[in-house]
């Protein structure tokens, strides 16, 4: 039964989000953007800075220019909204029942007593609706967070991966297909793989286009022709939506279409793939005992077997990165879809951009942790390779088909496929009765698992 006891009062304890309780502490960049107090924050910054566009008209004749303290304010205004402002928002809200509303009500309140403002008070939130307001709120939201918090984060995380590419670039690994012994690799060149996957998808993320619009109930600047019909609305529109580093969409409804939107979240969905795919081949790789993982003092791997200390940084990041991309894919689905010139689902769905983007912050954050605690057991690694010469059948058939030697790969499938004990010396006894050249059969005699990496560590160098 609930305890009827129990604080009302919002902490990590109480939170109803794991997002906002256990990993607040993690997730601070992210909530100066996705909070509501953060969304409130840009809302303002967007109603001023169309009030101050609407003054610097010189076809609304009836906002004069402001002097340059009174801009300064505005600016200064937009700048420091603080929490007490925000909660001052939120009770006019109990009355309007209408979130954008109570800012439009908030800043009439807020400069009443500034004679300048107070006479174009009517100016605040001129010809538009919500959406105006909410969809640059989003966009400014969105390229603040993926600047400040989401790319450098990423950033990180591959320069740790790619540090890891180069000092273990040659070190040689047994390589898995299908979970059974391979052609051998390095270690580093599977890390350098990872990279340059990410280096590929990072673009599409970080270019995104974030469009945005402030043209009216339908997107026609119906009401702004109406009132003036002699401004040129569509150029002041792409000024003010271009000041506020968004690309100016011309063709919208009441709703600015959100296929940008969709974008960036697909983009981001598949950079998640990415490091997900790798928090589980570290996780094979720690089972097989290719790494270890540091041990901190004090720290517990099992309530119940004291021995254990389980990969649990990139359990978290893939779990949590597989919420994230739940969330992205809705979002990228669903937000282009609207009825007819507006409906409000993309309203609500909109709300838990945070949430989609506080999952993947999680599973960079824990897999970087996951990273930093590996330690690489070499003999384990040299272990492997020297117990599987069978994955040199590759090597010798491909030989064999290069001086005409009958059926190679048919007379390497009787040798080994399915058969254990294969050693250094059954393999160079059948290479002894080859019918190929004495340099070939040296060559091929001198290589070990360990040696038959190919390129692997030139190429893990190079990311």
């Amino acid at each position: 039964m609930p305890n009827a006891d129990a604080p009302a009062t919002l902490s990590p304890l109480t939170a109803l989000s794991p997002l906002d309780g256990r990993y607040r502490g993690k997730l601070a960049a992210l909530a100066q953007y996705f909070s509501e107090y953060g969304l409130i924050r840009q809302r303002v910054h967007v109603e001023l800075a169309w009030l101050q566009a609407l003054a610097d008209e010189p076809g609304v004749a009836e906002v004069p220019p402001f002097s340059e303290p009174t801009s300064a304010l505005l600016a200064r205004t937009s700048a420091e909204i603080t929490v007490a402002d925000a909660e001052r928002v939120k009770t006019i809200e109990q009355t309007t029942n209408h979130d954008v509303k109570a800012v439009e009500y908030w800043l009439k309140e807020r400069f009443a007593t500034i004679p300048e403002i107070a006479r174009a008070s009517e100016f605040i939130h001129f010809a538009c609706t919500s959406e105006d307001i909410n969809n640059l709120a989003y966009g400014v939201m969105l390229a603040g967070a993926r600047r400040e918090v989401l790319l450098p984060e990423l950033g990180a995380l591959t320069a740790d991966l790619r540090a890891l590419a180069r000092t273990h670039a040659a070190l040689p690994m047994l390589g898995r297909t299908h979970g059974q012994p391979a052609t051998p690799t390095t270690l580093g060149k599977e890390i350098a793989n990872v990279v340059a996957r990410l280096e590929r998808a990072l673009p599409a993320f970080a270019q995104a286009a974030l469009p945005g619009k402030i043209n009216g109930a339908v997107g026609n600047y119906n009401a702004h022709r109406v009132a003036y019909p002699d401004v040129d609305w569509e150029a002041l529109a792409r000024r003010v939506v271009t000041a506020l580093g968004l690309e100016f969409n011309a063709y919208t409804t009441q709703i600015e279409p959100h296929d940008g939107l969709a974008a960036l979240f697909d983009a981001l969905a598949r950079i998640n793939t990415i490091v997900l795919d790798l928090d589980r081949d570290v996780w094979g790789y720690v089972a097989l005992g290719y790494f270890r993982q540091k041990t901190k003092a004090g720290e517990v791997g099992s309530s119940t077997m004291p021995h254990k200390v389980n990969p649990i940084d990139f359990e978290n990041s893939e779990g949590n990165l597989g919420l994230a991309n739940a969330m992205l894919r809705h979002l990228a689905n669903k937000l282009p879809v609207s009825r007819w010139q507006r409906d409000l689902t993309d309203s609500t769905v909109l709300r838990n951009v945070g949430v989609a983007l506080g999952y993947s912050l999680l599973g960079y954050i824990a897999c970087r942790q996951g990273l930093a605690r590996l330690a690489v057991d070499p003999e384990r690694l040299a272990a492997d390779l020297d117990a599987s010469w069978e994955v040199l059948a590759e090597a010798i058939q491909t030989v064999m088909r290069r001086f005409g030697v009958p059926e190679p790969y048919e007379q390497l499938k009787a040798l080994t496929r399915g058969k254990g004990g294969i050693t250094r010396a059954s393999l160079h006894q059948f290479i002894d009765a080859l019918a190929i050249p004495a340099d070939a059969k040296a060559r091929l005699k001198a290589l070990t698992p360990a040696t038959y990496i190919g390129d692997a560590a030139v190429l893990a160098k190079q990311v």
